[in-house]
């Protein structure tokens, strides 16, 4: 009988808020720091996050926890995968270095708390706007926004899901 496999090596990528910071410090620099709910990955995902790991030497993703996903406003169903499940799709990816997660409604404390080289998000945010850019620059850091792939959004695919027949 065959002996049960080894987890994956892309579960090591996952990290505790508290354990990030160690392991953040022994990431190639620049360190790109992007966030975001992430439920169901599609390949505006997967092309905006290829686009956030070649700015820099490590991308670190850091994910709103359920109950932070759940303030957003984007259904009381919302996210559909809970926060390890998402954890786990997002560590697989190639360009992911590292995966955490904050439960605030902003990742204004973690990023002062691992200070990234850049901030990267997507590209229906005024950068210059938000708290986050200036905790960044403060340091030294730059912040960006990526365009967004048109035509993929996770609201717009669950809407298409739950119109099939049948469909949750």
């Amino acid at each position: 009988m065959p002996s049960d496999p080894q987890p994956p090596l892309f579960l090591q990528k996952i990290v505790s808020r508290e354990e990030a910071p160690r392991r953040l410090a022994a990431l190639p620099r620049p360190i790109v720091f992007t966030n975001g709910v992430f439920d169901v990955l599609h390949r505006g995902h997967a092309t905006y996050l290829a686009h956030a790991r070649a700015l820099g030497g490590s991308l670190v993703v850091a994910l709103n926890s359920d109950a932070s996903a759940r303030r957003l406003g984007k259904g009381p169903d919302r996210p559909l995968n809970n926060e390890e499940d998402r954890a786990v799709m997002m560590a697989a990816l190639e360009s992911v270095s590292l995966v955490t997660w904050f439960d605030e409604d902003t990742p204004l404390e973690l990023i002062t708390e691992l200070r990234p080289d850049l901030l990267v998000k997507g590209g229906d945010y005024d950068m210059d706007r938000l708290a986050e850019t200036a905790v960044v620059r403060a340091y030294g850091g730059d912040a960006r926004a990526i365009p967004f792939v048109d035509g993929y959004s996770t609201t717009a695919l669950v809407k298409k899901i739950r119109a099939v027949p049948g469909g949750t």
